[in-house]
C-alpha cells in the first residue's frame, strides 16, 4: 500500500536535498566570511554556534543581527558577506585538515564566533524550483522559538549533535556530518513554515491553514484534473478567494503551483526509470502524450527525450527539435 506523504516530505521526495558540512569557523573579531554566488544547484548555509555575527544587507536594507542556535540558508545562493560588525579590516583567516572536517582560524582577540558552514545540493531542475518558491534568505531562530515549538527542540538537538561532532574526529564523522546537515534542511522548513513571519513563497502557504487542504491535495494527487473550484471547495472557500489568497501567500497561482510539482515529478521519473513517456505523462495527470509534451518543453526548455538523454549521461540538457 502506498504511503500518505505529508507536502514536505513529497516535496523533498520531488526534489531530493543533500546536505554537505563544509567548514567549522573559530574566529575572533575582527573577522569576515565572504562568499562569491554559489555554483547552480548550491544553496548555501551558516548556523551560529556561539557569539553572533551580521549578514550584509543588499543595498538601502539595514545588516541582519545572527544570534546563536539561528540557522541562515540562501536558497537563491546569491553572494553574501558575514562579519563582526566592526569597521576593522578583518584578521587573515587560516585553515587546517582534521578528520573528516576542515577548521578555519583566525588570530583575532575579541568576541569569538563558533559557525558551521556548509551547503545544500539539489539536482536540476529542483533547484530552479526551489530558488521559485523560495526566499531569497531564510533565518530560523531555534534558541529563540525553544520553548514554544517542537520544531525548534528537534532543530536545536540536531545542530547540538552537528556540533559535537564536528568537534571530534569520530569514525564515520564525515558521513554522520553530511547525514545531518541533510536533515537539517527538512527541520529548518518545517521550522519557517510555523513562523507567522515568514514572507511569500511556500512555506508561508504551507503555514495558512485555510490554504493547506489545497497545497495538500496537489502534492498527494498531482495527476488529479484538478480545478479551482475544487480546490477552493477543499478549503471551505470560494474560487475568488483561493486565487486572491494563493497570489498574496505565494506570489504564484495556484495553477502555477500545481503545473511546477508535475513537472517535477515528470523529470524525475524520465531520470531515474524506464517508464515510458506515455506512462511519465499520465502520471504527470496529462491524457494525451502530446500534450505532455509540448507542456514539459514549454517548462523545461527541452523536450522528454533530451531530458532523459541528458539524465542518463550526466549532461547538461540542452534545446532540440527532437521529440
Amino acid at each position: 500500500m502506498p504511503l500518505s506523504l505529508d507536502w514536505l516530505s513529497r516535496l523533498l521526495d520531488l526534489a531530493p536535498v543533500q546536505g554537505s558540512l563544509d567548514l567549522r569557523c573559530l574566529y575572533g573579531a575582527p573577522w569576515q566570511v565572504a562568499q562569491d554566488a554559489s555554483a547552480a544547484g548550491e544553496i548555501p548555509y551558516h548556523v551560529i554556534l556561539e557569539g553572533e555575527a551580521l549578514l550584509e544587507g543588499t543595498p538601502g536594507k539595514p545588516a541582519l543581527r545572527l544570534l546563536p542556535g539561528d540557522v541562515l540558508l540562501l536558497p537563491h545562493g546569491q553572494a553574501h558577506r558575514l562579519f563582526d560588525g566592526g569597521d576593522e579590516p578583518a584578521e587573515p583567516a587560516r585553515t587546517r585538515a582534521r578528520l573528516n572536517l576542515v577548521v578555519s582560524e583566525n588570530g583575532g582577540s575579541g568576541a569569538r564566533l563558533d559557525m558551521l558552514c556548509g551547503r545544500f545540493i539539489v539536482a536540476g531542475p529542483q533547484d530552479r524550483w526551489l530558488r521559485a518558491y523560495l526566499p531569497p534568505s531564510l533565518v530560523v531562530r531555534t534558541r529563540q522559538h525553544a520553548t514554544g515549538t517542537e520544531s525548534a527542540v528537534q532543530l536545536a538537538a540536531l545542530v547540538a549533535l552537528m556540533r559535537t561532532e564536528s568537534a571530534a574526529d569520530n569514525l564515520g564523522g564525515f558521513a554522520m556530518l553530511n547525514a545531518l546537515s541533510t536533515a537539517m534542511f527538512a527541520l529548518v522548513l518545517r521550522l519557517a513554515s510555523e513562523t507567522a513571519e515568514m514572507p511569500r513563497g511556500l512555506l508561508a502557504l504551507a503555514g495558512h491553514s485555510r490554504l493547506a487542504p489545497a497545497v495538500a491535495a496537489m502534492f498527494q494527487r498531482p495527476a488529479h484534473p484538478w480545478t479551482l473550484r475544487e480546490l477552493a471547495n477543499l478549503c471551505h472557500m470560494s474560487r475568488a478567494t483561493l486565487i486572491r489568497q494563493f497570489e498574496e501567500t505565494l506570489g504564484h497561482s495556484a495553477s502555477e503551483l500545481l503545473l511546477d510539482i508535475r513537472m517535477t515529478l515528470a523529470a524525475r521519473q524520465l531520470g531515474a526509470t524506464t517508464l515510458s513517456t506515455g506512462a511519465v505523462a499520465e502520471n504527470a495527470g496529462y491524457q494525451s502524450e502530446a500534450a505532455f509534451q509540448r507542456a514539459f518543453k514549454a517548462r523545461m526548455g527541452v523536450t522528454p527525450a533530451v531530458w532523459r538523454r541528458s539524465a542518463r549521461t550526466g549532461a547538461s540538457p540542452k534545446g532540440s527539435d527532437e521529440v
